[in-house]
């Protein structure tokens, strides 16, 4: 009886060993953080099989590797990483990994923000309404995604000084130094999605470089989510429309540099481009300051960032915390764990709190002019 069924089993071993085996040729892409790994896994598909070091709410400015990130790297085909700095921690790992395969930097090719750390006790960084009409200026189209990057011109201390911001006490040398450890360049270039095409590009080649087997399916694949970004890019653009230019938010740290100057809203923090560095206190004062006298509307936590500094802040100036930014880390469930799903989650939440305050501050301009209005009309039939 047994022999009878020799066969069967043996089919059904056979099916049990093709995922496993399905797996060991997909190619294997290690990434630094969750943006980049749901970038990979769009432009690769079912021929790649990521890991990301830092996963899903993860901070990776304070990322300490552990030991199995370096075997991970060193059994990878492909390692794609943002650069810039960002990952302060990555030439030390590719070191003790002793990594010899494809190397990606995502952010090649980008047009980088300078990055000028400012006291808020100084003049406004940001022309809103300058924000508002270059974020028009972006022409979209998936066959030239890449010429367009270079197309999107920036004079780059200029367009940071117009972005938004920050929070520094100019006087803590420890909170410069380690913004200069983290570069002279934001390097959160994936918050404006016409920078973030260049990502793609960068990926496609690297994975046809590491596999070029599969080439046509990478370019298909890159083509195909390149038109997804521009669609969803140009309805961010018409939805930020109705965010009044004077519209001020602040968040967890300066990670909304780019967003800021493609898409006119204009961000304050009480933390440098890293968040390893608390704020110090002389810089949370000037930050309390500034929101008791310019035009800030609401706070908003970010996932990946200690929230009791947002707080402190809310609990000092009455000002509402409207809900939770996605800046370095996806979600781990929900709209914002797709990179795609984080951008326009982004946008709706700065959306809904601002639109509603615009028109709120709308409304009472409005009611000011009709009783200064009314009030003059009474002036002059009381002198006839």
């Amino acid at each position: 009886m047994s022999l009878r069924f020799t066969p069967l089993l043996v089919g059904v071993s056979t099916l049990l060993a093709l995922p496993a085996a399905m797996a060991a040729e997909r190619v294997q892409v290690v990434t630094s953080f969750s943006i980049l790994a749901d970038m990979v896994e769009n432009v690769g598909g079912e021929h790649v099989e990521v890991n990301s070091l830092v996963g899903p709410d993860g901070d990776t400015h304070v990322y300490s590797p552990r030991p199995g990130d370096a075997r991970a790297l060193a059994e990878a085909d492909l390692v794609v990483f943002n650069g810039l700095l960002l990952e302060g921690w990555m030439d030390r790992l590719l070191d003790a990994s002793d990594y010899q395969g494809q190397l990606v930097t995502a952010t090649d090719g980008i047009e980088a923000l300078d990055y000028h750390p400012h006291d808020h006790s100084g003049e406004h960084a940001h022309d809103s309404d300058e924000a508002h009409d270059h974020s028009h200026e972006h022409a979209h189209g998936s066959d030239e995604a890449h010429d367009h990057s270079h197309e999107h011109a920036h004079d780059s201390g200029e367009a940071h000084d117009h972005s938004h911001e920050h929070a520094h006490d100019s006087d803590s040398d420890e909170a410069h130094e380690h913004d200069h450890v983290h570069g002279d360049q934001d390097p959160h270039a994936w918050q404006d999605m016409a920078q973030a095409e260049v990502y793609i590009t960068n990926i496609r080649d690297g994975l046809i470089d590491a596999d070029e087997a599969n080439a046509d399916d990478y370019r298909a694949n890159a083509e195909r989510y390149l038109a997804e970004m521009a669609e969803l890019d140009g309805e961010l653009r018409t939805l930020l429309e109705d965010v009044p230019a004077s519209a001020t938010v602040i968040t967890g740290h300066d990670s909304f540099g780019y967003f800021a100057n493609a898409y006119g809203v204009r961000f304050l923090s009480p933390y440098g481009l890293s968040t390893e560095v608390e704020p110090s206190g002389a810089s949370m004062a000037s930050l309390v300051d500034v929101i008791n006298d310019e035009n800030v509307q609401a706070l908003f936590h970010e996932n990946m960032t200690n929230p009791s500094v947002i707080e402190q802040l809310a609990e000092e100036t009455g000002l509402e915390i409207k809900g939770t930014l996605y800046a370095d880390a996806l979600a781990s469930e929900g709209p914002a764990s797709t990179y795609l799903g984080m951008m326009r989650h982004n946008a709706e939440l700065l959306h809904d709190a601002l639109a509603q305050a615009g028109d709120a501050e709308l409304a009472h301009d409005h009611s000011h002019d009709h009783a200064h209005e009314h009030e003059h009309e009474h002036e002059h039939e009381h002198s006839h």
